[in-house]
């Protein structure tokens, strides 16, 4: 039995479906079914880690949790849409002018959002994110800080790396 495969020109194949996954997110950054997940920044600075959220729109008291589970730190929470949308009015008059045939709309309780006059491009996601920093040695929760400023979430852990001192290891030539 002869087996043929056929590529179509303009479908992508599964490699490079597998190769565009690679480039559609920060590695290792678990996504929410929604696909948001915020910018982080962590570095260290002397002692401390320092891990830098961007969460503009976000109300830090109300939609954002920071726990330490382990030698991991997780920053969760949930950017909600502020834009108010109003369901149009359906006037009766122009439910009663359909033509022979036509099915009429179906209405739902959910609030619809009016269209827009022209073109409308929508960049910013909201929705639950998720995101987990290892931290390279335990810590406990009085060694946690986080504020929020401008949008932008700092949660420093102090003192995860004191003690850790980078040790230099001598390369030899191979003879």
């Amino acid at each position: 039995m002869i087996s043929t495969y056929t590529v179509a020109p303009f479908r992508p194949l599964p490699t490079e479906r597998v190769v565009r996954q690679l480039w559609s997110r920060p590695t290792g950054t678990p996504v929410a079914p929604t696909g948001y997940a915020p910018a982080a920044d962590v570095y260290r600075e002397g002692d401390d880690l320092v891990a830098r959220f961007d969460l503009p729109g976000v109300d830090p008291e109300r939609d954002v949790t920071v726990e330490l589970e382990g030698r991991r730190l997780v920053v969760r929470g949930e950017r909600r849409d502020q834009r108010v949308v109003e369901a149009p009015v359906a006037d009766d008059a122009a439910g009663s002018e359909q033509a022979e045939g036509e099915q009429p709309e179906a209405r739902t309780d959910e609030p619809a959002e009016a269209a827009p006059a022209g073109r409308r491009v929508r960049e910013v996601r909201f929705g639950e994110f998720r995101r987990t920093v290892t931290l390279p040695k335990t810590a406990e929760a009085d060694a946690v800080r986080a504020s929020y400023d401008a949008g932008v979430l700092t949660v420093t852990v102090a003192g995860v790396f004191s003690g850790r001192a980078p040790q230099r290891i001598e390369v030899t030539r191979a003879a």
